[in-house]
């Protein structure tokens, strides 16, 4: 299961209510790209297409995990933090082997 600290939850709802469908599904997947090879993309989709995504219900609202990164994203836990540099959503994968500097990118 996906753990979300209070921080990246706030954000989460921050960001799904500036959208045109405030009820829109935050759908996190796996990308092909970065430092290490794969990457964390989050984004919003009024609707995930089913087979493509299992759908996790929170208080906060609607989750979609893509079904085939969902065995790499087994008990990942996602923070979310304000710097000097910005806000940024930040990732901890028991899964990954290696990460980058910047959180973004991994081996697994």
């Amino acid at each position: 299961m996906i753990q979300f600290s209070p921080a990246a939850l706030s954000e989460i709802d921050r960001l799904r209510r500036r959208q045109a469908t405030p009820d829109a599904y935050l759908c996190i997947a796996l990308q092909d790209k970065g430092c290490l090879g794969t990457s964390y993309c989050l984004t919003f989709m009024a609707q995930p297409i089913p087979h493509n995504f299992g759908v996790v219900n929170l208080e906060m609202g609607h989750i979609a995990i893509e079904t085939t990164s969902l065995q790499r994203l087994q008990d990942l836990s996602v923070d979310y933090a304000e710097d000097l540099m910005g806000g940024n959503f930040r990732f901890d994968n028991p899964q990954a082997v290696e990460t980058c500097g910047c959180g973004i990118s991994f081996k697994y």
